[in-house]
């Protein structure tokens, strides 16, 4: 009796915490700007964690090639930096801006995929033509070409809008836009981001509406193209034979990966200290990039590992969380397809550092280095941040109150409500008069 009294007494606690938990975590994300401070939040964590392990992982390689400690990191710390301000841009900017801005984007990041494939402009490293440089800086121009097909992409279809939209509407003309630039990222070559290209088109046209059927036609084709385009370079198809057991050579194909499950396994449940970690002293190739994971779990362990982990499945959270709240179809769109993305990379890279799947290259997002991607992944989030504050109590809430003195400079704008066409439906010549186009410009 005495043991099971204990016993009830300890569910008892921990039922009461559990309540306790849920009772201040509902209290917190009721508050009108709980979705964009959340987007602020774990954008300052994740850049933060990347800085760090970055700067970690990195040091020896660094050191051993270039004499310093301090060099990947110092060019991750820049693209940062100008991540934040291009963040407080893109949440500083009405909605109606990009939108207006959408197309103008869309045909510049294509111009320069074509420019980069051009000798003596783009900068060829590792049989890759991917790379401008600018003062010093490497820019890839496919991953700025991601936030400009997710902002065109929801504007064209959030245009388009009704319940009985045609399949033509849907797909004209985002897919033939989208296969012109993942042939250009295909030529330069780049198949991991061609992939991302592919979630971005996927993520749009299934929350658009896509009829399911359509939608597994085309994933189906995707999935062949990818497997094809897996096998035409002799490193990838050597990457997907050792995943699947063909080849075991471990000081070849399979060398990355195995060298990651054994940081992951030297890692244990609380890891073996920041900074202490075995693997980087190249003993795991670009352990500062794609396997970056694999050094969160050695230095950090199990523990640090599903912190991250936690903190991608929260955006996912709140990146759907501010879709279903927003009024409006165009931030609907964008903010659903930027959360997809986002923790679609996470979860691949993850994925194939602890063996689930085969090598592809993406990164991590802001916690493997990479400028370019920091940059973007930081606007993205601007962009979330920015729909956010556009969530119908997050608008009244800022309505209220004036702002004075350095407030009323340091805050962002107060958001304008949504309003929608007085006849959406519409698709005749009336649609593409003034009430289409007052709804763009909110």
């Amino acid at each position: 009796m005495t043991a099971a009294s204990s016993a009830s007494r300890s569910v008892g606690q921990v039922t009461s915490v559990v309540s306790a938990v849920r009772e201040v975590a509902g209290g917190l994300l009721s508050r009108p700007l709980a979705s964009y401070h959340l987007v602020l939040s774990l954008a300052g964590t994740l850049t933060l964690i990347g800085l760090v392990m970055i700067l970690s992982a990195s040091s020896v390689e660094g050191y051993s090639k270039e004499g310093s400690a301090y060099g990947l990191f110092t060019t991750q710390l820049v693209f940062a930096v100008m991540g934040v301000a291009v963040f407080a841009v893109t949440l500083w900017l009405p909605v109606r801006v990009f939108r207006r801005l959408a197309a103008v984007m869309i045909t510049v990041t294509t111009i320069l995929l074509v420019l980069v494939l051009i000798p003596h402009i783009g900068i060829e490293s590792n049989g890759a033509r991917r790379w401008f440089n600018i003062a010093g800086l490497s820019v890839q121009p496919s991953e700025l070409v991601k936030v400009a097909l997710c902002v065109w992409g929801a504007h064209v279809l959030a245009a388009r809008r009704r319940e009985n939209a045609s399949l033509k509407e849907l797909l004209i003309p985002l897919l033939p836009v989208a296969v012109i630039i993942c042939v250009l990222i295909i030529l330069e070559p780049n198949l991991s981001t061609t992939i991302t290209i592919a979630i971005i088109v996927g993520a749009l046209l299934w929350f658009a509406g896509l009829p399911i059927k359509v939608f597994t036609t085309f994933a189906l084709v995707g999935g062949v193209l990818a497997v094809l385009l897996s096998f035409m370079a002799g490193y990838r198809s050597q990457r997907v034979l050792s995943f699947l057991g063909h080849i075991d050579d471990p000081q070849g194909a399979g060398y990355q990966a195995r060298q990651a499950g054994y940081a992951l396994a030297n890692g244990g449940v609380f890891g073996e200290g920041l900074g202490q970690s075995r693997a980087k002293w190249n003993y795991l190739p670009n352990a500062h990039n794609d396997f970056i994971f694999a050094i969160i779990g050695e230095e950090l362990g199990l523990l640090g590992a599903l912190m991250v982990v936690g903190l991608f499945c929260l955006l996912a959270y709140v990146g759907f969380r501010i879709a279903s709240r927003s009024v409006d179809p165009f931030l609907r769109l964008l903010t659903s397809t930027i959360t997809v993305l986002i923790v679609a990379q996470a979860f691949i890279n993850i994925g194939y550092v602890i063996g689930v799947l085969p090598v592809t290259g993406i990164q991590l997002p802001l916690v493997s280095a990479g400028g370019t991607s920091a940059l973007t992944v930081l606007a993205m989030l601007g962009l979330m941040a920015n729909a956010a504050r556009h969530e119908p109590e997050a608008v009244a809430a800022l309505s209220v109150g004036r702002r004075t003195g350095l407030a009323r400079w340091l805050r962002p704008p107060a958001p304008v409500p949504y309003r929608p066409a007085r006849v959406p439906a519409q698709r005749g010549r009336s649609s593409r008069g003034p009430d289409r186009r007052r709804e763009q410009g909110q």
